[in-house]
């Protein structure tokens, strides 16, 4: 799931985010530009964790069998 840039941006480079994986307390997000991966908090993007974090442990729950 993609980060608006207007939530945030990457912290290496100023590139846009991709959240790959996410678990009870944490993301993990990838520079779409630079490459960076590292971990941020569920809220980390202002959201007060109700946008990204739910929508992509929703996602990850729907693995096809």
């Amino acid at each position: 799931m993609r980060v608006d840039p207007t939530h945030g941006k990457c912290r290496s480079c100023g590139g846009v985010l991709e959240i790959v994986e996410v678990d009870d307390a944490t993301m993990s997000v990838e520079c779409e530009e630079c490459g960076d991966s590292y971990e941020v908090e569920t809220d980390a993007f202002d959201d007060g964790g109700i946008i990204y974090w739910p929508a992509m442990m929703a996602a990850q729950e729907e693995v096809p069998e």
